[in-house]
């Protein structure tokens, strides 16, 4: 199908996914037993993912060496089976056939936003158009009893007007977490442990708060967006590599610590990523970290919890490329991002309520960019807000309504951001909000295609009231996308 579609349709740049095929075939159960949403996640999900991708109890064998672990998963199957309603036994037996853990993604969107794109748009129209954005394959599931992974590559098209640079590439890495997970008991404490080794800070996170795997989980790749984000917000997603371990005690308490480095010049050209995406290199190791609290009583589940990164970052000092220089400059700016978080769930016989709540508060210390005069200002704070709710209804969560108010704020700088038709230091202010309806026809247990195929339809408008530091002109960007995803 993807194939077909692509002779007619322009292929873009991947936006996350999580809900697949593999993980369906793995495990033996619908997406609605791990997502509300896909890719948001259940208890369940969080548990699956928690233990590193390497639970069965599905029809094939888990991996190519042993059955056993997909039958019992390490003797947590059972604490995993309690986080969903009605679950069927695991299937055992050490005669299942074994498929890898593969899959493939294809997303074709519609995109009208309330004013033309701004020329040029070729070889896009000014209006209404549509784009097969992205095709993607996938490693998905276990690896062997204590090692899975969830991999991602994906096909970018070349950009209208070409790369911006040489280092352009159509197919590149993309999201993703290997991880190694093992259970233990020491004394009163129940521990599942591991190791997470990722490209994207947060894309190893359990929850849907965090910037990697927050809604909205399909977007346009046409349609203007904010021009500020904070560094934890995907400013380094491809560009690093990072190993970290990861601890959840009584099923209660998660506790992570992850460091990052960016990958040299030649290694994330070889692995297909720009490197001028980017805002430069790190000086050192980037440390992350993640602390929630997660109490779960009956139906409900509620967390809160923190998280943030330090990051060391050398700018580029030319980005075009037009000097041929890959050099970074010897200063740095200096980037604090702490986080705030919290989510509460509620299943009911059919349905599914969800509550999400965000808040990054981003320190920036620019002395790279103060000396360079790309800032006016030494030091500026920028905030991302998001709040959120959704109700997830129908057999194995079929139509999915969500409805987010996202508010990003910070201090007004010329040398950033520019000046008003007045004269006035702009500000990266944007907020508005935004709404989804979805479609999920195969989600359903044992339905049409399963577990070799799903599909989920999606309805989103985003409305803006200020858009990068002023409201003249901010509803030209209100965007309408109406999208398919496919995976198989």
């Amino acid at each position: 199908m993807a194939l077909l579609l692509g002779g007619l349709l322009t292929i873009s740049f991947a936006p996350p996914a999580q809900a697949l095929p593999s993980f369906a075939r793995q495990t033996g159960q619908p997406c609605g037993t791990c997502h509300t949403d896909f890719p948001a996640l259940t208890p369940y999900g969080r548990r699956f993912k928690l233990l590193g991708y390497t639970a069965g109890g599905g029809q094939f064998r888990t991996t190519p060496f042993s059955s056993q672990a997909g039958s019992d998963a390490r003797a947590e199957l059972d604490k995993l089976r309690g986080y969903a309603k009605a679950l069927d036994a695991p299937v055992t037996g050490g005669d299942k056939e074994y498929v890898p853990p593969l899959s493939m993604m294809a997303i074709v969107g519609f995109t009208h936003t309330q004013a033309p794109l701004p020329p040029p748009t070729d070889p896009y129209s000014p209006n209404d158009n549509t784009v097969l954005s992205p095709f993607s394959a996938f490693w998905g599931g276990a690896i062997t009893d204590n090692i899975g992974a969830f991999a991602q590559v994906t096909y970018n098209a070349v950009p209208a007007g070409g790369f911006g640079d040489p280092f352009g590439h159509t197919w590149t890495w993309d999201n993703t977490d290997v991880r190694f997970a093992r259970t233990a008991s020491i004394g009163p404490l129940d521990l599942v442990y591991g190791i997470t080794a990722n490209n994207n800070p947060t894309v190893q996170d359990l929850w849907n708060t965090t910037p990697a795997w927050s809604f909205p989980y399909a977007v346009s790749t046409l349609a203007p967006t904010p021009g500020s984000k904070t560094m934890i917000e995907g400013a380094f997603a491809a560009h690093v590599g990072g190993v970290g371990a990861y601890a959840m005690i009584n099923d209660l308490l998660y506790l992570e610590l992850t460091g990052y480095r960016t990958l040299g010049f030649s290694q994330q050209n070889a692995l297909g990523t720009d490197p001028f995406g980017a805002p430069g290199l790190l000086g050192g190791v980037a440390p992350y970290w993640r602390v929630a609290l997660e109490p779960h009583w009956g139906r409900h589940s509620l967390m809160v919890g923190t998280f943030g990164m330090y990051t060391d970052v050398h700018p580029w000092v030319d980005t075009s490329f037009t000097t041929f220089s890959t050099a970074t400059m010897p200063l740095s700016d200096k980037f604090t991002d702490i986080g705030f978080d919290t989510q509460y769930q509620y299943q009911g016989d059919n349905y599914w309520v969800t509550l999400r709540g965000s808040y990054i508060r981003e320190f920036q210390r620019l002395d790279a960019s103060f000396a360079s005069m790309a800032s006016a200002n030494p030091t500026n704070l920028l905030d991302s807000m998001k709040l959120q709710a959704s109700f997830a209804y129908g057999t194995d969560n079929r139509v999915v309504l969500t409805g987010q108010y996202f508010d990003i704020r910070g201090t007004s700088d010329p040398g950033l951001f520019g000046l008003d038709i007045n004269g006035n230091a702009l500000t990266p202010n944007s907020n508005g909000w935004m709404a989804e309806i979805a479609y999920i026809p195969f989600g359903a247990s044992k339905s049409f295609g399963w577990p070799w195929f799903n599909a989920r339809i999606g309805l989103q408008y985003t409305y803006y009231n200020k858009f990068n530091g002023t409201a003249i002109g901010a509803h030209d960007n209100n965007t309408l996308f109406l999208h398919a995803w496919f995976a198989m």
